[in-house]
């Protein structure tokens, strides 16, 4: 195929190149036809070829743990391969033909005499390259949010189901609980008592409710004083005593507080009296709890509006970055439950405040527990901490997981470089944590061995 200058002015990233400076790239370039199923490039082929598609359609694609995945696309009339000034060396792809493709092929070794004596051609490569670069970051940034973003919303949806339920659940058990009230509120008003008697009782049951005391009793002690409770009351003609005394004891109402109650109301009205006792604190009770479940679901969103960062501007502010480990912790809390994890946080207090980017910043943190929780095995121990060091505050995080092998720590921050099956990572974690680091002119290192990966964060205060 004979290509003229003509052609490759229909090419928008080279069309305003002198006429002149496109026949040098053609005297200087070779043109390839390749059929469906060829390669332009393979993995590990040294980066020294610039391509020009003139024909035809070429899939970019990176190989995970013997899976294939498509990563770009190089369609017709676009520049790919090297670039003037890239550092680029190796390729970690494939580049594959799904459609005839007439490639027109430079050497890096004309780059030299393409940059000394054709400014706008070189120019018009040089953007390509820019261009390539931010869209190639913005791509991979959002494919990891997006990845990121769907492991947290399971988690969420997991994580808000529990209380949700226990809301539902707590509102018919009231409902029904309140549709006996009438019948007992019936034998509560029939109760002959004096004004003495009634202000003891109301005394020794709203003290309760006030100043609802801790409950720490051990299952033996519990186990023990509910039949001890069970077999007073029966004793005290207290009808259906056994479904009385789990309220009672969640409000530490034993014996011995029966007997004060006893002891004031007297025999006859006794019964009575702790029926409608027992009434109020399962209503208290069953609204606890709806007041606790609707308190953890609010919780949950507000760790989410911390977690993303909504509502502000997306500049860099001063911020406690223990905010969004803590934010970042509680929405992976699903997954940390769910491996038995045990997580120890040791932050230094009035840590100062380094400027930042908090959803960038939050993504480094999600990425990096994320990780240590993936490489440990059920109950690992999971240790995050932050101090001042100098000018910088510094946060480790560490798992006591299997360690990462000494031959990939020096790959670990490479674009696409992954130990996780095809569809669990897309290699892009670690490159985009160190990516975010860098640009807060920050730095990051890992160390590792069996037993303790420990990755640190170092952030300028200033």
């Amino acid at each position: 195929m004979e290509v003229t200058p003509q052609d490759l002015t229909s090419i928008p990233a080279i069309s305003e190149v002198p006429s002149a400076q496109l026949q040098w790239l053609i005297d200087h370039a070779v043109c390839e036809e390749l059929p469906v199923g060829g390669f332009i490039f393979s993995r590990g082929d040294a980066i020294d070829k610039l391509f020009i598609l003139m024909e035809g359609e070429v899939d970019i694609k990176i190989e995970q743990n013997g899976n294939y995945k498509q990563v770009a696309k190089i369609r017709k009339n676009e520049i790919s391969g090297a670039l003037p000034y890239s550092r680029a060396t190796t390729a970690i792809g494939f580049g594959e033909v799904i459609k005839d493709a007439k490639v027109l092929i430079l050497p890096k070794s004309a780059f030299k005499e393409l940059t000394r004596n054709h400014f706008e051609l070189t120019e018009a490569l040089v953007h390509v390259m820019t261009s390539r670069t931010r869209e190639f970051a913005k791509r991979n940034v959002q494919e990891e949010k997006m990845m990121a973003l769907g492991k947290l919303s399971a988690g969420l949806a997991h994580e808000l189901n529990n209380p949700a339920s226990a809301m539902a659940r707590s509102a018919v058990e009231l409902k029904k609980h309140l549709g006996n009230v009438p019948e007992k509120f019936k034998r509560i008003i029939s109760v002959k008592a004096s004004p003495e008697q009634i202000d003891v009782i109301n005394d020794t049951l709203f003290d309760k409710l006030k100043h609802r005391p801790e409950n720490t009793m051990g299952l033996m002690e519990r186990t023990e004083k509910e039949d001890a409770l069970e077999m007073w009351l029966e004793d005290h003609q207290v009808a259906d005593a056994y479904q009385l005394t789990e309220t009672l004891l969640d409000f530490c109402m034993d014996v011995e507080a029966m007997e004060k109650i006893y002891d004031t109301i007297g025999d006859e009205n006794f019964p009575t009296a702790i029926e409608w006792i027992e009434n109020v604190l399962t209503t208290e009770k069953m609204v606890d709890e709806i007041q606790e479940a609707a308190e953890r679901i609010s919780n949950l969103v507000h760790s989410v509006k911390s977690y993303t960062h909504m509502d502000s501007a997306p500049e860099r502010t001063a911020t406690d970055i223990t905010k969004g480990i803590k934010s970042t912790l509680t929405m992976m809390n699903h997954k940390l439950k769910r491996k038995g994890i045990e997580v120890v946080t040791n932050y230094e207090e009035n840590l100062p405040e380094p400027k930042i980017m908090v959803s960038e910043m939050n993504q480094v943190w999600t990425n990096l527990i994320d990780n240590a929780i993936d490489a440990m095995d059920q109950n690992g121990k999971l240790t995050i901490q932050s101090h001042r060091d100098g000018k910088f505050v510094k946060t480790e995080i560490i798992d006591n997981g299997e360690g990462i092998p000494e031959e990939h720590l020096t790959t670990i921050f490479d674009p696409f470089f992954t130990t996780k099956a095809i569809g669990e990572g897309t290699g892009m974690g670690l490159e985009v944590v160190q990516r975010i680091v860098q640009q807060h002119r920050g730095e990051i290192t890992v160390h590792s061995e069996k037993g303790e990966t420990k990755f640190t964060i170092c952030l300028p205060i200033a």
